[in-house]
């Protein structure tokens, strides 16, 4: 029985229930497609994209989407990496396309010209594989041929994936000895982490097939919704954003709580009305970008914990230009993936879905895990590396919280803030970490913005490369 709460997706379920009735009916055959060519890039892939489904689920309702990359490099000796793009609800294309993936979009002006795809020459793919997974249900091309398939939640979302990890081993064995990171960014740093213990468990219990897994990636994660917008006054004010009179009297009024104000506290809506007249103009997933987008803070008048939705959707909504505007910018995928000929060559399933979206916001996702710091904590007893990375131009997720939380795990600190480098320059600044056989890498991207690879590719190739391979960064 679908409860009244979730009777706004009614309609929506059972238009994708009939499309999905067709799929039930057809037989496809492999799942696995070998893509050599694609709409908008000129001659073959000069690199290994596989693309495909797995099927999850005690009746494999829920079918997967995945893009795979090999390594460019040493396939058969390279790390593995999953990853998956935040949101929730977002298409790991977005990953793939502008991030860490090996090609990316040409920005130009497409009344003039065609559509181009152009190798990028930071992919991380030159250093590991990488499986782009479109997670949680119903994201990017997954879909589900039952009604309750499509509801999702935080903890569905990184028992699915894990689900997934070991069905796709199983049907790719060759991968099963390299080593093996839980990665992603934005949203998904909270899901990575459940993921990973969710392995370390399955490694524990004896449990086929056997994952090599070394640890974890997350960039610009998102931890504690409420600990992330908090954070935000105290960055604006380090940053020169707002005055000290601003930065005090909101330390004073509101007691370091700007969440879940008492609304009969007209001192503190104060504070945060002058906060937010001294930011609304920016673009808050990269300060120094120009601001070309909606007015976010007209629609954010108290935030309340309890409208979970209305929290987390702080990580999809906030506009973000760099040059052309992000919402421009991803409209180049929007346009590329709705071509029926790239859907031929991605060997997308017929009827499986209508207009492709970069996240979807249309099916039910429960948010049930207000904090990812207690796993981080579990692991923290693990033999297990992980990085965490940070843009220190975003304010969506300031660096300030995730220093917070990685304080709070109380692991002996080995190295302390000290500047990296890229092409002799500084790249940002990192700390090391460690428990026994546990340790954790923490990097700031100097001039990054959330996602940080968006905006610093090379810097943040130039850390993963050195990190992967052991070295300091």
């Amino acid at each position: 029985m679908i409860s009244c709460s979730r009777s706004i997706y009614f309609t929506i379920w059972v238009c994708q229930a009939f499309f999905l009735l067709l799929v039930l009916l057809t037989n496809y055959g492999a799942s696995q497609t070998i893509v050599r060519n694609l709409p908008g890039f000129s001659g073959d892939l000069p690199f290994k994209l596989e693309t495909g489904y797995v099927g999850v689920g005690n009746s494999e309702e829920l079918q997967m989407f995945y893009y795979f990359t090999e390594s460019e490099s040493s396939p058969e000796n390279d790390p593995l990496l999953l990853w998956m793009t935040g949101g929730p609800r977002c298409s790991s294309f977005y990953g793939l396309i502008y991030e860490i993936g090996p090609i990316s979009f040409q920005f130009n002006d497409l009344s003039k010209d065609p559509l181009k795809l152009v190798l990028n020459p930071y992919s991380w793919t030159k250093v590991a594989n990488i499986i782009f997974l479109d997670a949680p249900a119903a994201t990017g091309y997954s879909y589900s041929t039952t009604l309750e398939g499509l509801i999702s939640s935080d903890t569905l979302h990184a028992t699915r994936a894990y689900q997934f990890l070991q069905e796709w081993l199983v049907a790719h064995p060759q991968f099963l000895s390299n080593p093996l990171y839980i990665s992603g960014d934005s949203f998904t740093g909270k899901i990575v982490p459940i993921i990973v213990q969710h392995i370390t468990q399955g490694i524990e219990a004896g449990m086929e097939p056997a994952l090599n897994l070394k640890g974890y990636i997350i960039g610009n994660p998102s931890t504690n919704a409420k600990e992330d917008i908090n954070s935000r006054i105290e960055y604006a004010h380090r940053l020169a954003l707002i005055s000290d009179r601003v930065y005090e009297s909101s330390k004073r009024n509101c007691k370091g709580e700007y969440v879940d104000v008492d609304p009969k506290n007209q001192l503190c809506l104060n504070s945060l009305q002058a906060f937010k007249e001294c930011t609304r103009r920016l673009d808050t997933e990269h300060i120094l970008a120009p601001f070309c987008g909606k007015d976010y803070y007209n629609e954010w008048t108290i935030l309340k914990t309890n409208d979970r939705e209305s929290m987390d959707d702080v990580f999809l909504d906030f506009p973000s230009p760099l040059q052309l505007c992000r919402e421009d910018r991803i409209r180049y995928a929007v346009l590329w993936q709705n071509d029926i000929n790239v859907r031929k060559a991605l060997n997308i399933r017929e009827g499986t879905k209508g207009e492709w979206a970069k996240c979807n916001k249309t099916t039910p996702y429960t948010f049930d895990v207000p904090s990812s710091v207690d796993y981080h904590r579990n692991l923290s007893q693990k033999p297990l590396r992980a990085i965490v990375y940070s843009g220190d131009h975003d304010i969506t997720i300031p660096y300030i919280s995730t220093l917070a939380w990685i304080e709070s795990l109380n692991l002996t600190l080995e190295d302390d803030w000290k500047p990296w480098f890229s092409d002799h320059q500084v790249a940002g600044y990192t700390m090391y970490y460690s428990n026994n056989e546990y340790n954790l890498t923490y990097a700031t991207i100097k001039g990054g913005g959330h996602t940080a690879p968006e905006y610093n590719p090379k810097e943040c190739f130039d850390m993963i490369n050195r990190w992967l391979a052991h070295s300091p960064l």
